[in-house]
């Protein structure tokens, strides 16, 4: 075999369409073999190749006749002195810190350990045995594939909605998707999915890990695997067996597939990235990669004492951010998913951990100086988990600009509020309104607080309104691993039930909770399966568990489709109202000339919020009135941005409160938009109720209200007269709908805006308008024969209840205070 001197840079192996280039970083090495193997299962290579040039701390060679395909580790020799911080093991195959694709799992026989298992010694010990038949290969990938003019989204920070969501999980039980492809990237990109997704109206998908992992030995003899993938062992390579095409490679073009599939439907694909720590453990972990390769220069090392490892992860070892190859390795391969992988952004796991310098977390580390200058990374969506395990760790709203990061205060403070706790009305008030008591003192914006209620760490949305305890006995840790901190309530009843009441006020609760979560100025992150009532059965660390408790359950009964459609309703009202998704900071104060102030707060009797009442311990209610025309933005053209002024009701308390609404002038009138008491938010009759009418809201529950025509002039804002029944030709409407509703004697169905079109929508069960030629509704495109829309018919009409009615005697709300003529009912509007 030919083997002639090759390149130090680019690190890993290149294929540059006449032969590899391979090149190993070890500082401290005293040689490098480079072993070829013929198959993923070869239990020996079948050449060694010694790599005798060595630039800048480099190892490398460079093969002609090698070619893609080609199945490749290493050994290194050097000192096994691990008091001294080194464990050096020739006799050990090592996986390449670059490796693009990686064949094969860890077959956990003792082999694969640098010391004897067994031995008195421990880890001071020293092991003989070869590990090649027991550990995966890494293969050389060609990076040839047609993108086909691929164009990222780039969507707005102001504008996102981020869905995080398991490669395997989400699709291992889709019917739709053929029994080869589920739980694989190619499943991810299946057409129906991807339909799924964009009628669900979530802009950008953030997968939980997919770099190359390991599950832990523990685990494997448990029958457990590591589920979600927090164990990463190569940071270059998307995981093997999320593959449906192959391991040779293919997984490589599939991602790259799936990418550009999501991408051609407006989607980004944001990456859970765990450059904290690596799959091989503490001291007494496997020798698989970084450890055998230069221990010294990958891990942070506790001074002093070498042989042990800094752990600020709970994962048994960190990675050394302050050597500059480690920094570079982190570096390269960001760099590599967004320049070569056409990925959009990354959620750093536990980015703390990677600030840290000596022991203090460093918010302006060389980690984030390197991102903040370099031209790619600087331009893609960073999120930072804003903690780790070490001390001090907790950093939730100190990362510099550029970051956005995982609220975790935001999270607590609306569970906690929706629970009932006293005395969080002053703190929901912040978090409502895009934290600035976390964000606005370093110049970030609203956009830096990524929302959320739930995320994979944790019970799931059902769960959370379903058990007050974790019920954790499937891992096998006897129910003592995960938080105890859920700030959960199970509305009574601990676990399934068949109680109506229970289960209504617990559909009503989740109702609560994402409908807080997508009326908050921020970006809301939903968690794949809470649309519909995923369950864990309880279980809120279900990291190991790779079976149905983990798995998203499509099979969806009628009150999972009903909170599926309140979740399609909700990313409706977000996009449609530019005042949900400020790119500012409200001011408290009138701007531009508006009637009102940006934002102003009420107590249930209309009048605004004081000093006193912000301290108030038991107040559970609260109104809040958002001004569209106060807004101080301008859009992508410079054109001045508008809306509808909104009113947001809440009411955490065990008891119904009646609401006056604000009225800061004569004859304003409020449009309710939504009511979580109702399963899919809203009647099919409209109700409006007078400025200083009052509103009965229910038990813990939320209304969102619109200011009707008269008020502010927004973006969705209708002339008076369309409120009419005799209301005059409009020759934007089809003329087939203008015949269907005159001859039934309605009111227009569903207009948003001068021009706006209508449809009917099998998905919604109702009347909506078009937007450029997509349902309002489900997000599809129309066109005829889809056997999803058709035109509205004066029977349809009828039959969807799309005419005047009179307010049944009872249901004006104010009813408790005779205010019966301050509300009305009338045929819904979109």
């Amino acid at each position: 075999m030919k083997v002639w001197p090759g390149q130090p840079y680019p690190l890993g192996a290149t294929w540059d369409g006449a032969g590899v280039n391979f090149a190993l970083f070890s500082e401290n090495a005293t040689g490098v073999e480079l072993c070829l193997f013929d198959s993923p299962n070869a239990r020996a290579e079948s050449h060694r190749v010694a790599l005798t040039e060595r630039t800048d701390l480099v190892w490398h060679a460079y093969l002609p006749e090698a070619r893609p395909g080609q199945l490749y580790g290493y050994r290194v020799q050097g000192p096994y002195e691990p008091q001294e911080g080194h464990r050096f093991n020739p006799h050990k195959l090592l996986i390449d810190p670059y490796a693009k694709a990686v064949a094969g799992d860890v077959r956990w026989d003792d082999a694969v350990f640098g010391y004897r298992i067994g031995d008195p010694a421990a880890d001071l010990s020293f092991d003989e045995r070869d590990s090649a038949p027991f550990v995966p290969k890494c293969v050389v990938v060609d990076p040839a594939f047609s993108w086909g003019g691929d164009t990222r989204p780039r969507t707005p920070w102001h504008k996102t909605i981020i869905y995080e969501l398991h490669v395997k999980g989400f699709t291992k039980l889709y019917p739709e998707v053929p029994e080869e492809m589920r739980g694989t990237y190619a499943g991810l990109a299946h057409p129906s999915v991807v339909d799924y997704l964009r009628s669900l109206g979530v802009t950008a998908v953030e997968l939980m890990p997919v770099h190359q992992f390991v599950s832990d030995k523990y685990l494997h003899e448990r029958g457990l695997t590591n589920y979600w993938g927090y164990n990463s062992i190569g940071f270059f390579a998307p995981h093997a067996a999320y593959s449906s095409g192959g391991v040779m490679g293919q997984q490589v073009a599939e991602f790259k597939t799936m990418v550009k599939t999501l991408h051609r439907e407006g989607i980004e694909v944001i990456l859970d990235v765990v450059y904290n720590h690596t799959g091989e453990g503490s001291q007494l972990g496997p020798t698989l990669a970084f450890r055998g390769i230069d221990n010294a220069a990958f891990y942070r090392l506790v001074a002093g004492q070498p042989r042990y490892y800094m752990d600020y992860t709970g994962c048994g070892n960190t990675l050394n951010m302050n050597h500059p190859r480690t920094l570079q390795l982190i570096m390269d391969s960001l760099r590599y998913w967004v320049l070569e992988m056409h990925v959009d952004g990354f959620r750093f796991d536990l980015a703390s951990a990677l600030a840290r310098e000596l022991h203090e977390v460093d918010r302006l580390g060389a980690f984030f100086d390197i991102i903040h200058q370099d031209p790619v990374l600087s331009q893609v969506k960073l999120i930072a988990e804003p903690w780790d395990l070490g001390e001090g760790g907790y950093q939730v709203g100190n990362f510099p600009l550029l970051w956005a990061e995982w609220n975790g205060i935001y999270r607590d403070n609306v569970r906690s509020f929706w629970r009932g706790d006293a005395g969080q009305i002053d703190d929901l008030a912040f978090r409502l309104t895009g934290s600035s008591d976390l964000y606005e003192r370093g110049g970030r914006r609203p956009y830096a607080s990524v929302n959320f209620v739930t995320a994979h760490d944790g019970f799931t949305l059902a769960d959370l309104t379903s058990y007050n305890e974790k019920h954790n006995e499937a891992n096998q840790e006897e129910n003592h691993d995960g938080h105890d901190h859920n700030i959960s309530w199970n509305c009574s009843v601990e676990g399934p039930t068949d109680d109506p009441e229970v289960l209504n006020l617990r559909a009503r609760q989740q109702r609560n909770f994402l409908a807080t979560l997508l009326l908050s100025q921020g970006v809301p992150m939903l968690v794949a399966g809470d649309e519909t009532g995923r369950t864990q059965a309880g279980n809120n660390n279900a990291w190991c568990q790779d079976n149905e408790i983990s798995w998203v359950d499509w099979n969806l009964d009628e009150r999972k489709r009903e909170l599926l459609e309140f979740t399609r309703r909700l990313i409706q009202l977000f996009h449609t109202h530019p005042v949900l998704r400020r790119r500012k900071f409200f001011q408290g104060r009138q701007i531009r000339g508006a009637e009102s102030k940006d934002i102003s707060w009420f107590r249930p009797d209309g009048q605004e919020m004081s000093e006193t009442d912000w301290r108030n311990e038991q107040a559970r209610s609260l109104a809040v009135r958002l001004a569209g025309d106060a807004i101080d933005e301008v859009d992508e053209r410079g054109n001045r941005v508008t809306d509808d002024t909104l009113l947001l009701l809440l009411n955490a308390h065990h008891r119904a409160v009646s609401f006056v609404l604000p009225a800061h002038r004569q004859g304003i009138t409020w449009e309710q938009l939504l009511d979580t008491r109702e399963s899919f938010g809203r009647r099919k009759t409209r109700r409006t109720v007078r400025g200083g009418g009052s509103y009965r809201l229910e038990a813990r529950s939320l209304a969102l209200f619109r200011l009707e025509a008269g008020g502010e002039t927004g973006a969705h804002a209708e002339e008076q007269a369309s409120a009419q029944v005799e209301e005059q030709r409009d020759e934007s409407e089809p003329p087939d709908t203008q015949a269907a509703r005159r001859e039934a004697g309605v009111l227009r169905a569903a207009p948003e805006a001068e021009g706006t079109q209508t449809i009917y929508c099998e998905h919604a069960g109702a009347i909506v308008p078009l937007d450029e030629g997509f349902c309002r509704a489900c997000s599809r495109q129309v066109s005829e024969g889809d056997g999803i829309h058709r035109p509205p018919t004066p029977e349809m009409l009828k039959r969807l209840g799309y005419a005047t009615t009179d307010v049944p005697e009872g249901e004006a709300q104010g009813e408790d205070q005779g205010e019966a003529p301050a509300t009305e009912e009338r045929p819904e509007e979109e």
